[in-house]
């Protein structure tokens, strides 16, 4: 899964403009698009009862899910975080609910302790970066890249979530890079474009 430099340092330069792009964001501004996609995910992900969806504590001005999340809850979903076990291995996902005690993990984003780890039926994923085929450019680690071919890509549904200041004409993508499903904006819902 190895880029070449030229490869890596392209990516790191996209990352680092668009993560710029999307601190940027007005306060106002984030909040209409906050809203906006909360809205389409709710009006178009209708919730399974008894199904996991894994879903991820905001970071770095990512688009927050935890009130969509709190809903499909209450609709007989159950939810996970994801947990980084280490370097180069895939993600596992433990059982998250609203007071679960929590200890803080990469980037001191909270893990849930002593939880079920369970496979997710669906995946909320963040891009930095998405394309028109709905390829993503993630932080660079390939945890969710390695995660979904452990899962089998066909297995789970791949919702990403972002905001339009994300949208890239290519993310390049390589052999190990995954598609998503679909990618949630403010604009809509984007499928992957033959």
């Amino acid at each position: 899964m190895a880029l070449s430099a030229t490869d890596a340092s392209w990516r790191r330069t996209q990352r680092t403009g668009l993560l710029a792009l999307r601190n940027a964001l007005p306060v106002a501004l984030r909040a209409q698009h906050q809203a906006s996609i909360t809205a389409t995910l709710l009006a178009h992900f209708k919730p399974v009862p008894g199904a996991v969806v894994a879903f991820y504590w905001p970071f770095q001005g990512e688009y927050d899910p935890r009130q969509v999340v709190r809903q499909w809850r209450q609709r007989s979903m159950r939810t996970v975080l994801p947990v980084v076990v280490e370097k180069a291995r895939p993600l596992e996902f433990r059982e998250w609910w609203p007071g679960v005690a929590t200890e803080p993990g990469v980037f001191g984003l909270p893990v849930p302790q002593a939880t079920a780890l369970l496979r997710p039926d669906w995946l909320l994923i963040p891009p930095v970066g998405f394309d028109a085929q709905c390829y993503r450019l993630g932080y660079g680690g390939g945890f969710y890249d390695r995660t979904l071919a452990a899962l089998g890509e066909r297995a789970v549904r791949k919702i990403g979530v972002a905001f339009e200041v994300g949208r890239m004409d290519s993310i390049e993508p390589r052999n190990h890079d995954i598609a998503l499903d679909v990618v949630v904006t403010e604009a809509g819902i984007h499928r992957p474009q033959n």
